[in-house]
């Protein structure tokens, strides 16, 4: 009997295995990254060829991994969402009789593997689905037949060396390893990594309207979660049930995962700039700051929002918020289309450090550093800290990026000043459009003003009415 369940186990068709109903039905279309592979193609130079891997599994512990995510830049131009793979695009059409400029190589399927470890497109799937004419099972790579050498230009990115080997030649590790001993290999070269560098920075920095759904899809439902926990939060509340109202929400709209790890920190673990613990039993009466974003279809949110814990801000509190909010405004006000990048930081800084004077927190502009550490943007898209060209003095905001606006204020216990002001920690963190004469805050639906967060913090929350046992 045994015998012939595990017989019929193994039967099980692919079909069988691979019916899936009620997928979600807004990714990116085959269309749109069919076009960012023209796109990326019309960049490179004459007689060249682009390479693009999967990211590396990672393991969790022991014999589990963590849940795969994909190279970005891989997801971007393929849409192809499994490891062991690698794109191949090519500047000029390959081949004399059935030719191709592109090829992608991907995961065998594998019925009983399927059963253990998930769905796998397969190759029919990546000329079906993803719409790539030209697809091979990774073991066929090292039997392909190219010559490298023949290209003026290999781009590719940096190679990862930390990644397993399962010895079959058709995971990462062998997809690499074909290419390494094909392409003459032994050193990665610089110019090569600096253009693939350079050519997805250009595409990703701006934003496609299709891009464009998710990123306010995403953003406008990492909102809903920063308003729930603003009317849920209490001083017995803990930082980590915090951060799991924004995991519930996020999942109930659809998002897949957090495109970063939140941080979630009370009082003075909101001083502490990538605060990930997220363990503090109780938030107290203290400021409780939220750097927390969803991950929609691959496109990641990054939200801060700073609330008092009870409800009210304390004159202190308020005083050192409105500084925050003052110089956000101000660096809104210059947020569009011919903006040199560098002018937002300069913009923020001479805002916060004007307040923190006046307040008497510092006694010099200079040390406005001690208080206000890190930048005031970044780009924002597939990646938190997402790709764009970024050159100094001359980088300019153009239509179409979208980049954070984040200003803060970060006053540790034992800081050189008065003890009231210990333990405050604000940001403000949103994420904004570039237009040509202006700007679109995709994060309005969150209140920044102390007050709407106030008269917020004052409803009731779902939350607050579900009751679970006793442990």
């Amino acid at each position: 009997m045994k015998r012939f369940l595990l017989l019929f186990l193994f039967s099980i068709t692919t079909s069988q295995i691979h019916s899936q109903e009620n997928l979600p039905t807004d990714y990116l279309s085959k269309e749109f990254h069919k076009g960012r592979r023209e796109a990326f193609r019309a960049l490179m130079p004459a007689n060249s060829v682009a390479l693009v891997f999967s990211y590396p599994e990672r393991v969790f512990s022991r014999d589990i991994n963590y849940n795969f995510h994909q190279n970005p830049d891989l997801y971007y131009l393929t849409g192809y969402k499994e490891p062991d793979a690698v794109l191949l695009i090519f500047k000029e059409t390959q081949g004399t009789g059935e030719t191709y400029n592109e090829v992608l190589f991907v995961r065998e399927k594998n019925a009983a593997r399927e059963m253990w470890t998930g769905r796998r497109l397969g190759v029919d799937g990546a000329k079906s689905q993803l719409g790539i004419a030209t697809a091979y099972n990774g073991s066929t790579f090292k039997d392909f037949a190219i010559d490298f050498k023949k290209f003026d230009k290999i781009i590719y990115d940096k190679i990862p060396t930390d990644i397993g080997n399962d010895k079959s030649g058709a995971d990462l590790s062998g997809l690499l390893q074909t290419f390494k001993t094909k392409a003459g290999i032994t050193k990665e070269d610089e110019s090569s990594l600096e253009l693939f560098r350079s050519i997805t920075s250009t595409l990703r920095e701006i934003k496609t309207p299709e891009e464009l759904v998710l990123m306010r899809k995403t953003v406008k439902l990492s909102c809903i979660a920063h308003n729930e926990v603003m009317k849920a939060v209490g001083p017995d509340m803990s930082e980590n049930e915090a951060d799991g109202i924004h995991a519930y929400i996020h999942r109930r709209y659809g998002a897949e995962a957090e495109g970063y790890s939140p941080i979630v920190g009370a009082g003075a673990n909101g001083c502490i700039l990538h605060y990930g613990e997220n363990n503090s039993t109780k938030i107290d009466n203290q400021l409780l700051l939220m750097d927390v974003g969803s991950e929609y279809h691959g496109y990641s949110a990054d939200v801060t929002r700073t609330i008092p814990a009870n409800g009210k801000f304390t004159a202190e509190q308020k005083a050192i918020y409105q500084l925050v909010y003052d110089a956000q405004e101000a660096v809104f006000a210059i947020c569009k289309e011919g903006t040199p990048l560098l002018e937002l930081n300069n913009k923020a800084k001479e805002v916060l450090a004007n307040g923190l004077l006046k307040l008497g927190i510092i006694k010099d502009l200079k040390e406005v550093s001690l208080y206000y550490p890190h930048g005031c943007s970044h780009f924002l898209g597939l990646d938190v800290h997402d790709k764009g060209n970024f050159k100094g003095p001359e980088s300019l905001l153009k239509e179409n990026m979208i980049i954070t606006v984040e200003p803060g204020i970060y006053i540790s216990p034992n800081s050189k000043c008065d003890k009231k002001w210990w333990n405050i920690g604000v940001r403000i963190e949103d994420d904004i459009l570039i237009k040509k004469d202006s700007y679109e805050n995709l994060s309005i639906d969150s209140p920044r003003k102390w007050d709407e967060i106030e008269a917020l913090a004052k409803q009731k929350s779902t939350f607050n009415e579900m009751k679970f046992p006793k442990i």
